[in-house]
């Protein structure tokens, strides 16, 4: 089966609301996995990069926050949950998901900030990870600037 890009979209939106749930509930992602299967209709998502997303950001989160905290004015813990979920997301797509390439995942995150997050979180959310990006795809990020 070919992947399309509303697969992984829809995947993201899934993902990222489900670290949201993770961290305000603190229920295990097993328990929110199975509570997202049985709840929504995971025939769109791609379901792989789904699980992906949240079971990687969860067994890589002190990397994962590591890579996006030197970027932030205030400490990871005061991040309102919205935009906590899709910077670990983000990053975690960053570091981990080389094959995607490092603007569809900051625009994938904007999209979703505009959606859930705060006023103006998508800026705040942009911000962080340009820097975050630039740090974690230098090589990448220097071809697309000289292209």
């Amino acid at each position: 089966m070919t992947v399309t890009a509303s697969a992984r979209r829809k995947a993201r939106h899934y993902a990222m609301q489900a670290l949201y749930q993770w961290h305000m509930a603190g229920a295990s992602l097993n328990t929110i996995e199975a509570e997202f299967h049985a709840d929504n209709d995971m025939s769109k998502a791609d379901v792989p990069y789904f699980r992906d997303l949240l079971h990687g950001v969860a067994k890589n989160l002190d990397r994962v926050e590591g890579a996006f905290a030197p970027h932030l004015d205030r400490s990871v813990d005061e991040l309102d949950p919205v935009s906590r979920a899709l910077l670990r997301m983000s990053t975690y797509e960053l570091l981990h998901r080389v094959d995607v390439p490092y603007k569809v995942v900051i625009n994938e995150a904007i999209a979703l900030a505009k959606k859930f997050g705060p006023t103006d979180a998508y800026k705040f959310i942009n911000g962080i990870l340009d820097k975050t990006a630039a740090d974690l795809r230098a090589a990448e990020v220097a071809a697309d600037k000289n292209a």
